[in-house]
């Protein structure tokens, strides 16, 4: 679609309609005077809006709109505050909102690809440190991946305890937890966490029973000379696509009906959050997944009515997750790390034993700062 040039405008006194190269889109006068570009409406350095919602008449009208001569945009004069500000073809066609709008409960956002176990471990977002150390294109590219697939992996890291720390810092902000800012996941004597033991864990989401929930997660291998132990990776929108497709009811039972999470590992923790499994948004797209068996506090949010095919939903859902065919599962070596989405991606491990040690260290990342890095790397190019 060629958004460079302004073809035509068209308005009266409530709605401006602005012609493309291909496409038009309309616009009202009370929203465009709300977005406002000129100076004495937004701050030349920041972007963030001078004016409130109140500093804006109820009966604000276009007065005049025209083409910009280069034809890069339109000017356009509002009543009565009399103000004069220019918005860019590419601006007026990255906000439009004159579109077809989603209806489906649980549609996903076309900036995510679904997987499963088609997609080889060699194909997930990978990067050395080093590249990503010392090359901001390898590092855009990989986080690219990261957002599209919600996994990636990083290769030839330091084993030094706590370097992962380091390396998240690279493109995003830790985030300490009760568990410090990193933790260590070994067998223990007497674990506060199930995932400090040699058992093997089912798919899950991390930490559900906080709020807000850790958005980004990464383990990395110190050591590993244990027999099993294997991690496994699994889209749980994929899951949930799946779930909607082959059972409707069920889909719209999860999203419905909040389950609570609690941890409770030690005496001066006590944690406690109430989400849905699935979560949609009010226009029903699909932003995040909770599942975590070892987490779920008794359901108590479901009418009495309601809990035997909530049950079955929940049972629907488990097995899904529990499908061989959704996951990618591969062993991490020392200098390995895999970084998840904690709203999208379960991850899992199986059991080990044998002689030898299992040694990984995690920690959590926002990923509001992992994609704003994104945006800047891509915004360089």
């Amino acid at each position: 679609m060629n958004v460079s040039r302004v073809r035509g405008v068209e308005h009266d006194k409530s709605i401006v309609t602005v012609s493309f190269e291909s496409v038009t889109r309309r616009f009202h006068a009370l929203w465009l005077r709300d977005n406002s570009l000129d100076s004495t409406s937004r701050n030349a350095t920041n972007g963030q809006r001078l004016i409130t919602i109140n500093d804006i008449a109820e009966d604000t009208t276009v007065r005049r709109c025209e083409v910009l001569a280069d034809g890069s945009g339109i000017r356009v004069a509002f009543e009565p505050c009399g103000t004069i500000t220019e918005f860019s073809a590419e601006w007026l066609i990255r906000h439009s909102y004159d579109v077809e709008h989603h209806d489906k409960l649980g549609w996903i956002s076309s900036t995510y690809t679904l997987w499963n176990s088609t997609m080889s471990r060699k194909q997930l977002p990978t990067v050395s440190w080093l590249r990503m150390e010392q090359s901001k294109s390898d590092l855009r590219d990989w986080l690219h991946g990261v957002v599209t697939y919600g996994v990636g992996i990083v290769t030839d890291m330091p084993t030094t305890p706590g370097f992962l720390c380091e390396m998240a810092r690279r493109f995003g902000f830790v985030r300490e937890t009760n568990y410090g800012e990193y933790f260590d996941v070994r067998a223990e004597i007497t674990p506060t966490n199930l995932a400090y033991t040699n058992l093997g864990l089912q798919a899950h989401t991390d930490n559900p029973y906080r709020d807000p929930v850790p958005t980004m997660q990464i383990l990395a291998c110190l050591e590993n000379t244990v027999e099993g132990g294997d991690s496994s990776v699994i889209d749980g929108f994929a899951l949930a696509q799946r779930l909607r497709n082959e059972h409707r009811e069920d889909f719209e039972l999860l999203t419905k009906y909040p389950v609570r999470f609690s941890y409770e590992g030690s005496a001066d923790v006590s944690l406690h959050a109430k989400r849905p499994i699935i979560e949609c948004g009010p226009d029903g797209e699909l932003l995040a997944v909770r599942f975590n068996n070892r987490s779920t506090a008794p359901i108590v949010d479901v009418p009495f009515d309601s809990m035997t095919a909530f049950y079955g939903a929940y049972r629907h859902f488990a097995e899904l997750v529990d499908d061989p065919t959704m996951a990618i599962t591969f062993k991490l070596g020392p200098g390995d790390a895999f970084i998840v989405d904690n709203t999208r991606v379960l991850h899992a491990r199986r059991k080990f034993g044998g002689s030898g040690q299992r040694w990984l260290q995690g920690c959590y990342v926002d990923k509001d700062g992992m994609e704003s890095t994104l945006r800047v790397l891509e915004a360089a190019k």
